[in-house]
């Protein structure tokens, strides 16, 4: 299982296939089910936002892409949906690895078809991350929209008003007043839809998060693949583990930021969404602390004896 690169690698770092079955981390010993019910119902949750983000993004690519959503249109119009089904995938294949199949049942077929999938997955992350970039970049050129100094003069049945660049609302002569009270808005390029200037702003704000936040995800899996490959020749000590852990500590940080700004800002689905894989790296997390001193303990078993 240390051929090649993945992040499965990285939890099982400290972890040979040669260990017994792993039990739940040592601060739930205790309470094992528990902590399995826990950590299943924040999957089930991760997997229900799938659908959210499904249902936010199919509602506005009705205004995105008036003429219909083709397929090279799928990464700009469903690029939530798509990079939170990839790490889903990849969450349940860890779990299936690391607590479901016993080291019996990794035979080379097994051990392929687990490294292709997650390639697959790695590929959607990445293309997710390219799919954010290409918001910025759809919403950076929106200009002012000429001659219109009231939304109630834009009410034909066509045109809608943008919250975010998720959720957008058909003008009518009973809400034109109470969306804004602007005197200039900014046009959607190649759609009719507008927002004011401070609707943009948060637009715009919450597009740039979604770039951070990806960026950060896929430094952190790079972290941990270095992780794996120094631990692989018993290099991840001194400088270079204080460097890792300050790296992680910087972009964890990062992630919080992005949460916070997505209480404050954002919809109940971004900011939940964030919580949650922070929870769920939370485990991870407390898993390698626990596989790691499951290690230690064995070979310090291992070295008794010969004492």
């Amino acid at each position: 299982m240390r051929n090649g690169i993945s992040l499965s690698q990285t939890l099982l770092a400290q972890s040979p296939r040669h260990l017994p079955p792993r039990a739940p981390p040592k601060l739930f010993t205790d309470r094992g089910r528990l902590y399995q019910l826990f950590k299943y119902a924040v999957y089930a949750a991760l997997t229900v936002n799938i659908y959210l983000f499904f249902v936010d993004e199919w509602a506005a690519s009705a205004y995105r892409f008036a003429d219909g959503v083709v397929l090279a249109d799928i990464i700009e119009g469903f690029v939530a949906t798509i990079d939170t089904a990839a790490w889903v995938i990849l969450l349940l294949m860890f779990e299936l690895e690391t607590y479901i199949l016993d080291d019996k049942n990794f035979t080379p077929r097994v051990t392929w078809t687990l490294h292709g999938f997650r390639a697959i997955c790695y590929g959607f992350i990445v293309y997710s991350f390219y799919g954010y970039v290409i918001k910025v970049i759809f919403l950076s050129p929106m200009a002012l929209l000429p001659n219109v100094n009231d939304l109630c003069s834009l009410v034909d049945g066509t045109w809608a008003y943008a919250f975010d660049y998720e959720q957008f609302v058909v003008l009518s002569a009973s809400n034109c007043q109470t969306l804004s009270n602007a005197n200039e808005f900014m046009l959607f390029p190649g759609m009719t839809a507008v927002v004011d200037q401070a609707g943009y702003r948060h637009t715009m704000g919450l597009a740039w998060v979604d770039v951070i936040n990806s960026a950060v995800w896929l430094l952190v899996v790079l972290v941990l693949e270095i992780d794996v490959r120094l631990q692989e020749h018993n290099l991840l000590t001194g400088t270079a583990l204080k460097l890792s852990n300050i790296s992680k500590y910087v972009l964890y940080s990062i992630l919080v930021l992005a949460l916070v700004y997505w209480t404050a800002n954002g919809g109940f689905v971004d900011s939940w969404d964030s919580f949650l894989w922070l929870v769920a790296f939370i485990f991870i997390e407390l898993n390698v602390f626990d596989w790691r001193q499951e290690s230690i303990e064995e070979q310090q078993a291992a070295i008794q004896p010969a004492l």
